[in-house]
């Protein structure tokens, strides 16, 4: 009998509260001796009558009236069967003997709301149910028992409802949604709660959900990705090695129960979908590049860097960006992602010198928005760029000089090399005049080369009269 537990030294208690329906109730104790022979005794538990307590000679009536009679409350158990009108217990007098009582009782159950439920046998006292009583509705009931024929104070009854097992669990919600990083390691942090409730009393197994999974789907990569503390509902990862890419959500069975799991139960689905962690770096589809730009433009595009990343499309795993690591000491390259957040764009951003770097060796590397869940190797890429010449007009100098120079008042001095190629340089010499002020009188003849292809002076042969001249070297 799972009502009653029994000590070695014999002592029995009761391990929840017993109601005795008839009064009594009659159980079996047994017992084995070294032989193992089993001995067996029968013993009663009565249940005595609800007696109102004789006041006291010195007590004065009207402090008996204020307080009355408080006895400890006894249980009835819901969905009772019947048959009803049911005995529940005699309220008895101490005067019932010397004087013949009535017995009337008041309060929730009996002349108020629910009305009814309770009632009391005028002349013997004995106090019965009417009908089966519901403790989800109403948990226990107070009333008032009251001896008319005599001016004793009432005695006041508290019955409570025993809960029975007659509610399952109820999920919250359909489904439960979650979600966890595929990165996540085993044993990582609560990430997601079910819960359900029922209706029984809290205090009882019969109100007190415990929680299990069933099966998960898929079973990949393995079948127990996932655990649940029984008691709270809180789900975590069991299993490392998610894969976002093959399995991206998972949806778990899960049973709720009462009675330590093995009462009534309902089912209810959890969803979890995984989301994406860094674990594929992106990778530049060609490492090697040779490309030509030519000197002096800024903002001309050198080079396209095109990247590949199995992560979510869109995600901060999935989109780049870019470093110049080596190579652009003099900061005349930049690196940006380009609009598909797939590419790197290599532009100037101050002009090349043919003359003074010919060559450019770029090492770039590509990263994720987020940080690699582990230490990936960083895809480079190389980028070789060859600066391109670009012949330049010689140099424009202004030239002034009195308009009364004599003949062989010497200009300007050039010393000329041409470090483009290194090659020899010649001179040719013509003057340009003012458009818009034309030669009045006079010319000018040649100018003489005094010493080398390397050195050489102009000389002014005859004097004109002008306002403007400048000389040129082509």
């Amino acid at each position: 009998d799972k009502r009653f537990d029994v000590n070695m030294d014999g002592t029995v208690t009761l391990k929840r509260p017993l109601t005795l329906h008839e009064a009594y109730e009659v159980f079996s104790v047994h017992a084995w001796d070294a032989n193992g022979k089993k001995h067996t005794i029968e013993s009663p538990l009565n249940h005595p009558p609800l007696a109102f307590a004789r006041s006291s000679a010195g007590l004065k009536r009207a402090k008996r009236a204020k307080r009355g009679w408080v006895i400890p409350p006894f249980h009835v158990p819901e969905n009772s069967r019947g048959s009803f009108p049911m005995k529940l217990v005699q309220i008895k007098s101490d005067f019932a003997k010397e004087t013949e009582m009535v017995y009337s009782i008041t309060g929730e159950g009996a002349d108020q709301d629910p009305k009814g439920i309770f009632t009391v046998e005028r002349l013997s006292g004995n106090l019965f149910v009417t009908q089966p009583l519901d403790r989800e509705k109403k948990a226990s009931y107070r009333v008032r028992s009251f001896k008319a024929s005599i001016a004793e104070s009432p005695m006041e009854i508290l019955i409570n409802v025993i809960d029975q097992n007659d509610n399952k669990p109820v999920f919250t919600q359909y489904p439960f949604n979650g979600h966890v990083h595929e990165a996540a390691g085993k044993g990582t942090c609560i990430f997601m709660t079910v819960t359900a409730t029922d209706a029984d009393d809290p205090e009882t197994y019969n109100g007190i959900v415990n929680y299990a999974i069933v099966s998960q789907e898929p079973p990949f990569p393995k079948s127990n990705m996932f655990d649940i503390n029984i008691l709270s509902g809180t789900i975590r990862v069991r299993e490392p090695d998610m894969d976002r890419e093959q399995w991206p959500r998972y949806t778990l069975l899960i049973v709720a129960a009462d009675m330590e799991g093995k009462g009534s139960s309902t089912t209810g689905t959890a969803v979890i979908t995984i989301t994406d962690s860094n674990d594929n770096p992106p990778q530049f589809e060609q490492t090697s590049h040779v490309v030509s730009v030519p000197e002096n433009k800024v903002g001309h595009v050198v080079a396209k860097l095109a990247v590949s990343d199995g992560d979510e499309v869109g995600s901060p795993a999935w989109s780049t960006k870019y470093r110049i690591i080596s190579g652009d000491k003099g900061g005349f390259f930049n690196v940006s992602t380009g609009p598909s957040q797939l590419e790197g764009i290599i532009t100037t951003v101050k002009p090349l010198d043919f003359e003074k770097t010919k060559q450019y060796v770029l090492s770039v590397i590509v990263e994720n928005d987020d940080p690699f869940i582990s230490s990936f190797p960083t895809s480079t890429a190389t980028v070789t760029v060859n600066v391109e010449y670009v012949k330049e007009p010689p140099k424009v100098k202004v030239i002034s000089k009195p308009k009364d120079s004599t003949v062989d008042t010497e200009l300007v001095t050039y010393t000329a090399t041409d470090d483009s190629y290194f090659l020899f340089v010649f001179f040719s010499v013509h003057c340009i005049f003012d458009k818009n002020k034309p030669l009045q009188s006079g010319f000018v003849g040649t100018m003489m080369l005094i010493i080398n292809f390397f050195f050489c002076s102009f000389v002014l042969l005859k004097t004109v009269q002008l306002t403007a001249f400048y000389c040129k070297i082509t």
